[in-house]
């Protein structure tokens, strides 16, 4: 399998679900302002939407779309824990962990990146995040992660997101419980290796 990823990037989540799961794929960098690859080939013949992450499982169009990514990487170790059985209670509390990252985390972190966004828009978006987060921040008052004490695919990708509060210089002190939450993934082997494999460590 091949991972097309951006160092830092919400390809970082599927990055981390591989290593947990000690699956084998090759890291495929990506240059998104160019979107281009490393020999200079245009990345939207892989990936025509231009973002990341992207995952060639040499059957057919590759998958996209994080939540998606994470789910099928965690399939592929089913003993990991990494998503709980299909057609489980605890399978769809994970799912609404990553719908939640994807749309109410992910996606409202997007017009902080970029440049031409109102101040006024940026502001409402932070707003709307420190709400975000206080929700997270209680769901993780009594527990380790999100669904309990085993660290799920829907972790990682919470994880993935939440490191860019500080590329956006979020004030996070009102959020221990999420302080927590981040020291206890970053401290994982598997996430050590994909952070230093990304550079990021």
């Amino acid at each position: 399998m091949k991972l097309y990823y951006k160092p830092g990037a919400c390809s970082l989540a599927p990055h981390i679900v591989a290593c947990e799961a000690d699956l084998p794929v090759e890291l495929v960098a990506v240059d998104l302002a160019r979107k281009t690859l490393g020999d200079g080939s245009d990345y939207a013949a892989v990936n025509p939407n231009g973002y990341v992450p992207a995952l060639d499982i040499g059957d057919g169009p590759v998958l996209t779309e994080a939540s998606v990514v994470v789910q099928y990487l965690a399939d592929r170790k089913p003993g990991s824990g990494l998503m709980p059985a299909a057609g489980t209670t605890e399978r769809y509390r994970a799912q609404q962990w990553l719908a939640f990252v994807s749309t109410e985390l992910h996606k409202q972190f997007s017009p902080l990146f970029k440049p031409n966004t109102p101040d006024a828009t940026k502001e409402i978006q932070r707003e709307i995040l420190a709400r975000r987060f206080a929700f997270v921040d209680d769901a993780l008052a009594d527990r380790t992660f999100l669904t309990g004490e085993g660290f799920t695919a829907a972790d990682a990708y919470l994880f993935t997101v939440l490191r860019w509060a500080d590329a956006m210089r979020l004030d996070m002190t009102a959020f221990p419980n999420i302080a927590r939450f981040m020291a206890a993934v970053q401290a994982r082997p598997a996430v050590r290796r994909a952070l230093e494999a990304e550079g990021l460590a």
